[in-house]
């Protein structure tokens, strides 16, 4: 299959000669941030806790895999280190990594608020905070992805909300610490994503109808009957925007990406 055609504010060689790293690549959304940034010239460093589906992520890319469990601090300093050794500076960090937790608050257990607390929140932060000297040297840029429900409240996702409001409010204060540096933080809050961390929530929670499941998420929407999900190719486009010297005035925004469903909140 053809790539999909560049955005037109997009030019091929974009990033020649920056190096960026990406957490949570294997999945569809950081595969194709990936994938985008590539064909923009980045030299790119990939990390995934699954090691397989990273490694066939990387290779078409001819990019440094380095499988990693970003839950544990530990991990994310060797993959900066790694990142610094290879190519002796990093110019953008890409937190894609996330995982989804729904449910009745009442019944959520400490293990469903470890693993989305860790991977989401602590996993994001630490890879900023080891990346930081890196990209104040470069004046770089780091892309958190947040959520819609990283802004505004959704009834029976509260842990997931708690990690991505963690995320929204952690890149906001990072901006103000980084700006002195030159280093751009910026929190991207998409709304629901159609790719495979989607269809695992609605098999997982969608009661023996996973399309049905899908359908009550649509019907939030304010298109109507119009409404879809975004393609991660759209939000992949939107991390390469903010990354890129045309949001060089762009810093600390919770940049929404969301067909307007938090629009009236």
């Amino acid at each position: 299959m053809e790539p999909p055609a560049l955005p037109p504010i997009f030019a091929p060689g974009l990033f020649d000669g920056k190096v960026v790293l990406v957490s949570g690549a294997a999945g569809g959304v950081g595969s194709a941030v990936a994938g985008l940034l590539s064909r923009l010239g980045a030299r790119l460093v990939l990390t995934d806790a699954d090691a397989a589906r990273l490694d066939s992520v990387a290779k078409p890319l001819a990019a440094l895999a380095l499988p990693a469990d970003i839950r544990e601090v530990a991990a994310c300093d060797a993959v900066v280190a790694a990142t610094r050794a290879a190519y002796g500076q990093l110019d953008g960090l890409v937190n894609a990594a996330g995982v989804w937790v729904e449910g009745e608050s009442a019944r959520a257990t400490e293990a469903d608020w470890n693993r989305c607390i860790d991977v989401n929140l602590k996993g994001s932060f630490f890879l900023c905070s080891r990346a930081i000297p890196a990209l104040a040297k470069a004046r770089g840029a780091i892309v958190n992805l947040s959520s819609d429900a990283g802004v505004v409240g959704n009834a029976g996702a509260a842990i997931y909300c708690a990690s991505k409001g963690g995320v929204t409010v952690m890149s906001r204060a990072l901006a103000l610490e980084l700006a002195p540096l030159g280093v751009r933080v910026n929190a991207l809050c998409p709304s629901d994503i159609l790719s495979p961390m989607l269809k695992g929530q609605a098999d997982r929670f969608g009661s023996d109808d996973p399309e049905g499941y899908l359908r009550r998420l649509l019907a939030h929407y304010p298109q109507g009957p119009a409404a879809r999900f975004l393609s991660v190719d759209e939000v992949a486009a939107n991390v390469a925007f903010l990354l890129s010297p045309a949001a060089a005035g762009i810093t600390g925004a919770a940049q929404m990406l969301d067909f307007g469903l938090t629009a009236g909140y």
